[in-house]
Order: structure tokens, then sequence, then C-alpha cells
């Protein structure tokens, strides 16, 4: 759908008063959909793009006493999984359209909608509603995901309203898109955020459902582009907290990128989502991950930033706003 500022976009959520995505108090814009399907994504929801109905069974109050989701349905008996006690626990996802009408009618949020799509003025509605903090703080309003390039266009667009108000930009990306569309939103992004996954192409392939070659590509146009750039590293253990894969990413970040990298952090691994995945009647990939106790993945992520800064890369454990602008 068009308006006057472009496309129509799908939004899963808008998170305001954010600290940790781009420099002082932002506003976050998280777009739906994602080409990477990353074992630890802590967001299921972003995955696919358009609109989904999460289930969540603990808040069914029984289709006897209630059953606006059955009434809203048009075809509820072949789509709705009922249990023997008259509660919603599921969705039969091969038969639903996605209609959402179910979830539309439910008082209880027990069958919920997975995002909304939005204009840019009813996005910008939100974003302008805190500019004076933007202004006092040094921040503004980051672009993320799921993907934000999967929406490409909107998210131009988006970006582009929000220079037009004098807002500083993030867009927080995977950079798994085509190259040509970084020169269509880069012109309007002010700091970029991306990750390094893994530096073993078939490693990546194994844990994100896709190779690295495209995504280092961009991150080396990102430079070329003179876009300030921070790069994170999720360092999940078992995966991609080894030595060797930290040296190898901070062989490519001075060789390819030289000085061009605003910071690198690392971030440790957070088995969080666990919910939504469940929600969507997805079976979690890290579900039989064990915990790690603090102490020991802190002091593997402190070793991992001393090896980083050993090459002479500006590294630090976790997300920062001081970020070398």
């Amino acid at each position: 759908m068009k308006n006057d500022f472009g496309t129509e976009g799908i939004v899963f959520n808008i998170q305001r008063y954010t600290i940790h995505d781009g420099p002082g108090i932002r506003t976050e814009v998280f777009l739906k959909g994602c080409p990477l399907r990353c074992k630890w994504c802590s967001n299921p929801e972003s995955m696919k793009p358009g609109l989904e109905v999460g289930v969540y069974a603990n808040r069914c109050i029984g289709v006897d006493k209630c059953g606006y989701c059955l009434s809203a349905c048009p075809q509820a008996k072949d789509r709705v999984i009922i249990t023997a006690d008259n509660k919603v626990t599921g969705i039969d996802r091969e038969k639903c359209t996605n209609c959402n009408k179910c979830a539309e009618s439910c008082p209880a949020n027990a069958l919920m909608t997975w995002g909304k799509k939005m204009t840019i003025p009813e996005v910008m509605k939100v974003v302008l509603a805190d500019r004076e903090f933007y202004w006092k703080s040094g921040g503004g309003v980051t672009l993320s995901g799921g993907e934000a390039l999967v929406q490409w266009e909107f998210a131009r667009e988006l970006l582009k309203e929000c220079k037009k108000n004098h807002l500083h930009t993030c867009l927080e990306s995977a950079l798994h898109c085509r190259t040509d569309i970084l020169e269509q939103v880069y012109p309007y992004v002010d700091l970029a955020l991306t990750d390094i996954k893994h530096m073993n192409s078939a490693k990546h392939m194994e844990f994100t459902g896709a190779g690295n070659e495209l995504i280092l590509k961009n991150i080396k146009k990102t430079v070329e582009m003179n876009k300030p750039l921070v790069i994170r590293i999720p360092v999940v253990p078992e995966h991609n907290n080894s030595e060797e894969n930290i040296r190898a990413a901070a062989e490519f970040i001075v060789k390819e990128l030289k000085t061009c990298v605003n910071q690198v952090q690392l971030l440790p691994y957070r088995q969080l989502g666990t919910e939504k995945y469940t929600s969507l009647g997805i079976d979690y990939p890290m579900g039989d991950f064990k915990p790690v106790e603090r102490n020991v993945w802190e002091q593997n992520i402190r070793h991992l930033v001393e090896v980083m800064k050993s090459y002479g890369v500006p590294a630090e454990a976790g997300t920062t706003s001081k970020i070398n602008l």
C-alpha cells in the first residue's frame, strides 16, 4: 500500500527510551522479517515478514466461557486447537491464513498478533513524542528487526523522514542484503550497527542458515561509503567463542576495515525469548543449551576483548552508548 511517504510497513515493536543500540536516549523501531535463522535468536516473532498469531495458552479463560475466537475465525474448527477442558492451546499453522481475526477478538490476549501494519506518519507520531529527550541526550532513532532491510523501501522512507526532522539515525542490520540497497538507505543513516557472527562461512551457515560472504562484503561497502560503524559479536559458548574465531574477526577488521570501525562490542549470550517460540509453535534451537556460570562467561569475554585490543581494535564488553563518534 502506497502513501505520501512511500510504502506501508509491518512493525512488530516500538521501544521507547532505549540506551543500548546507539548513543543517547532513543526510540527503536523493529521491522518484521529476517532472511537469517540464527540459532540463538531471541525474537522468533521477527523472522517471518507477515503478521502472525501468537498463542499464550495459560491466559485462555476457556472457549466455553468466552469463545470469541471461535466466532471470529471463519474456519475455527479446523484451525484452532482446543483441549478437553476447553482451553485454546495452539493453531494449525498449515491451515491458518493469518487473518488475525481470532487474535483481534480475544479479550484475554491468549491469542495476540505479532506485527502491525503502520504508515510512516503513524511511526513518526510515536518517534517525535520524545524528540526533546533525543536532543538533550544526543540520542535519536534506531531501526532494527528482524532485519530492517527486508523492508528496505519502508526503512529508507522512515529514515528520510527522521532526517527531515533533524533526528540522529542508527540502522541495526545483519547486512545480509543486496549491496545496492545500502546505497539507497545509507544516505539517511548516521551510524550503522552490524554483527560478525562467525568468520568461518561453513560455521556461519550452520548457525544462521546462510554463509558470511555477502555480510562481509557489505561491511566493507559500509566502510567504503564512510559510514560510522559499530560491529557486534554475539559471544555464544560452543558456537563462536573460540579465540581462533575472535582473532580471525580482528584480522579482518584490521586488514579490510583499518581504522574505520568506531567500536567492536562483544555481547554475552542470554537465553531469551523461549516463551515466544512456544507461542508460535516453534522449537527453540538452543533449548538444550546448558547455561554457563556467569563468572565463566565473563572471564571468557574479558579475555576475548583483550585479544581484540591486542590488534588495536577498539573492543568493549557489552553494549555501550559511549561510542567513539
